[in-house]
């Protein structure tokens, strides 16, 4: 009897220890694993689909379209290049808020791709589109051109060629939109080709990797700039715009800039779009 005494004891006392290791092994802290990339949402059906052959890979690039119905072919309309996200496409800004508008205000929007959806539209600077942040990385981006850059900003300026050859546009009128890296590409497209647009607005840009030539960027932009910011937002921080918003009161430009208090990354798009389409009225007015 005292040695099945003894036995038990010594059972319970190992299924007691191998309980609490489990409970420490349990406790240790486990990685989140990456969040998966956010599948593209599919296109407005008040949206039309082109595609033309990009002369310089002999590709056929797609690109998207939306008329207001109240555009008429005797009367010059305002037009609006559109400039997505990082990872977004040609269809990524067309809805919304930004479509409800253009129909009210009988615009002409063209959105291009730029290429592919990292291309960032020509800015200088340098970003690994093989990195994420809490994402996994794009598989895709190992076969990017090294000249993507480049293919990326040509993309935009074939798809406003387009956009003039097909539609009585009005050359008073023709403004370039961009949120986060289309927001950065928007202001470096300014700077660069400012004869082409009569204003640009910037919504929560990304503009990190320009820093280094920020006042270089600034100093060639000549057209009316709004910018929008939403507060709460991660991945382009409040701060980060300030500083450029800064730097244009120091120049004296003419714009204007509208904080979202509770505004994110995303959100921001929808709650910017009243703001942008009046100033995009009277963009001479700050």
């Amino acid at each position: 009897m005292e040695l099945d005494r003894r036995n038990m004891l010594r059972a319970w006392a190992i299924g007691v220890g191998l309980s609490a290791l489990s409970g420490v092994v349990a406790a240790q802290p486990v990685a989140p694993p990456a969040s998966p990339r956010p599948q593209p949402l599919p296109p407005d059906p008040r949206v039309g689909q082109r595609t033309y052959r990009f002369g310089p890979t002999g590709e056929d690039l797609p690109y998207a379209v939306f008329v207001s119905s109240k555009v008429r072919k005797d009367k010059p309309a305002p037009l609006i290049i559109a400039l997505h996200g990082l990872n977004g496409n040609h269809n990524t800004l067309m809805r919304g808020a930004l479509l409800d508008l253009a129909e009210k205000g009988g615009y002409v929007v063209v959105a291009p791709m730029g290429y592919n959806p990292r291309g960032w539209y020509g800015i200088p600077g340098e970003y690994s589109p093989r990195a994420g942040l809490g994402r996994t990385p794009d598989p895709a981006a190992a076969h990017d051109p090294p000249n993507l850059r480049a293919l990326s900003e040509q993309d935009v300026m074939n798809v406003l060629a387009l956009a003039k050859q097909e539609f009585r546009t009005d050359p008073a009128r023709t403004f370039l939109v961009g949120h986060s890296m289309g927001g950065a590409g928007a202001l470096y497209l300014a700077s660069k080709y400012p004869k082409q647009w009569n204003a640009v607005a910037a919504i929560a840009p990304a503009t990190r990797r320009m820093v280094p030539r920020m006042q270089e960027v600034l100093s060639k932009i000549t057209v009316p700039v709004m910018i929008t910011q939403g507060v709460v937002d991660q991945a382009v921080p409040v701060d980060m715009t300030r500083t450029w918003i800064d730097a244009m009161e120091e120049r004296k430009m003419i714009f204007r800039y509208e904080e979202i208090q509770d505004a994110d990354h995303r959100t921001v798009i929808d709650r910017s779009m009243l703001g942008v389409f009046a100033f995009l009225e009277r963009p001479d007015k700050p």
